[in-house]
């Protein structure tokens, strides 16, 4: 349970139990939301709620409406790139340094399991206004399927729950960043790949819906930038 030591304090702190129920709960319910994601249109469905943006030499661009908000996807065929290889670049830290870059600290907090982990993402004072001087306390959780395809999903915790691992620093800390992740399929040639990313930006819904969509159709442009990553390290 989250406590408050004393009626006065602000700070607070989670016990590891209530931190490892509540993210596995909220990272399954993330994982079965991309794998749908990836899934969808697939069979020709236009009734799924998505709506194609752009579709050109293999990169296709779509959103669904999520309430008051809209939930935006990329989806890429990569040649050229395994999935063994996409997948060592598709990671919270990798995909906050595209998110902006002026990431001045990421790191592992604390493995839950051992596909599931919490990070610390801290940003400086040049980053864009969404992430400046704050810091975001992420999961990551990673899981193969039966069939192969390789799911990662990341997200960042309220932030009653975050600032509750840092009681005495939560100051900085903004809860609620976004929802998010990667789904990375086999094909016939073993050499390449369909990845699916999807995002949701401020999920609460605090920020102003145009900056938010906005930012959104840039964040789904993440796949080309960590295949360019996995490219230059080969």
């Amino acid at each position: 349970m989250i406590s408050s030591p004393a009626a006065c304090s602000q700070s607070w702190s989670i016990s590891e139990d209530s931190l490892r129920r509540y993210v596995q709960f909220a990272s399954e319910s993330c994982i079965q939301e991309l794998l749908s994601a990836s899934d969808s249109n697939k069979l020709g469905n236009a009734n799924d709620g998505w709506k194609i943006l752009t579709l050109d030499n293999g990169v296709e661009i779509s959103k669904r409406r999520s309430g008051s908000l809209h939930i935006f996807r990329s989806r890429w065929l990569l040649r050229s790139v395994s999935p063994q290889q996409f997948i060592t670049v598709a990671t919270a830290i990798d995909a906050a340094k595209q998110w902006d870059p002026d990431l001045v600290e990421a790191r592992y907090i604390k493995d839950l399991e051992d596909n599931l982990s919490i990070i610390r993402l801290s940003f400086g004072e040049k980053s864009k206004p969404l992430f400046r001087k704050r810091e975001f306390i992420v999961y990551e959780r990673r899981e193969t399927m039966e069939d192969g395809t390789l799911v990662v999903a990341v997200a960042s915790l309220p932030k009653e729950i975050a600032a509750g691992l840092h009681p005495k620093q939560n100051d900085a800390i903004r809860g609620l960043l976004l929802q998010s992740g990667w789904v990375v399929e086999q094909l016939e040639d073993i050499n390449s790949c369909i990845v699916t990313y999807v995002v949701q930006l401020d999920p609460a819904g605090w920020l102003p819906k145009c900056f938010v969509n906005r930012l959104n159709t840039k964040l789904v442009m993440i796949i080309e930038n960590l295949r360019k990553l996995v490219q230059s390290s080969n």
